[in-house]
């Protein structure tokens, strides 16, 4: 994707959105984007077309060994969505406004519900390797905001409000499922930090001690934009590794990936339900 003015990147969009629809023509409601070792939500899905993020026109190429890279369509439960298996991070080398592309290509093509997942540190004491969190609040702490620069009347406000990122009742609902089902779901702030490295000891307190109670690299940027476009959001985290005094340690990718691997099927049975309730 090319950095230009706010007319080519409505029409990169465009062009994107036209790609797509002439691969599929089918509609989906739900948008789903997933994080590091939750792919396996796919093997619940009735896949009726799967198309590579490098053929899309404009589209960011993830550069992550473990995000596939590919636009799912297809049912879950029943209901239609659209996947995208694998996302952008800041890390990576992209700026905001290609990292969120896809969530506006995705609104673009009627998309009316978003659900977000990731791998995230538990800062809260509470908090286990494999836990789940729902997500009902966050704290942005990315260097750049998505909205910077022209706004793009079109999707949204200039000044778009963030009193309720995530929608409220269907965290309740999502707590619901969990606990019907025996699962051990939390519920708690997550705070964006731009990467790659993980935080220092001091970084993780401090993080703690400004409210949040679990640290990630994704989800902050396309919640925003999707919020600007009046897309109501549900987003959980799978706890990969522990930041809270005394239970820090080092962890590699493997240990991260091997975690998510715990937390995914609550996840899944989490979401299959709940995308049948919202």
């Amino acid at each position: 994707m090319k950095k230009g003015n706010s007319v080519e990147y409505i029409e990169q969009i465009n062009q994107a959105v036209n790609f797509i629809q002439g691969e599929f023509s089918g509609q989906s409601k739900v948008g789903v984007i997933l994080g590091t070792g939750l792919g396996q939500l796919i093997d619940h899905i009735e896949v009726e077309k799967s198309i590579s993020y490098a053929d899309i026109p404009h589209f960011p190429i993830s550069t992550v060994e473990t995000h596939a890279g590919q636009l799912i369509f297809g049912k879950l439960s029943g209901v239609s969505v659209i996947v995208m298996k694998g996302r952008f991070h800041y890390y990576e080398g992209y700026n905001m406004k290609e990292i969120t592309f896809p969530v506006r290509v995705m609104k673009k093509m009627g998309v009316e519900k978003l659900i977000v997942s990731n791998a995230a540190g538990g800062l809260d004491p509470d908090f286990a390797v494999g836990d789940v969190m729902v997500i009902n609040d966050h704290i942005d702490l990315f260097p750049e905001n998505p909205l910077r620069g022209k706004n793009l009347d079109d999707f949204g406000l200039r000044f778009p409000d963030m009193s309720e990122p995530y929608h409220l009742k269907w965290v309740e609902e999502a707590l619901r499922i969990a606990k019907e089902k025996g699962i051990n779901a939390h519920q708690g702030i997550y705070v964006g930090v731009q990467g790659p490295n993980l935080e220092t000891r001091a970084e993780y307190k401090y993080l703690r001690t400004i409210g949040a109670d679990a640290v990630g690299m994704s989800t902050v940027p396309e919640v925003i934009v999707a919020r600007q476009m009046d897309l109501p959001v549900f987003a959980m985290s799978a706890i990969t590794d522990l930041c809270s005094p005394g239970k820090i340690k080092k962890i590699s990718i493997q240990e991260v990936i091997a975690a998510a691997a715990i937390a995914e099927p609550k996840m899944t049975a989490i979401v299959q339900e709940l995308v049948q309730k919202i």
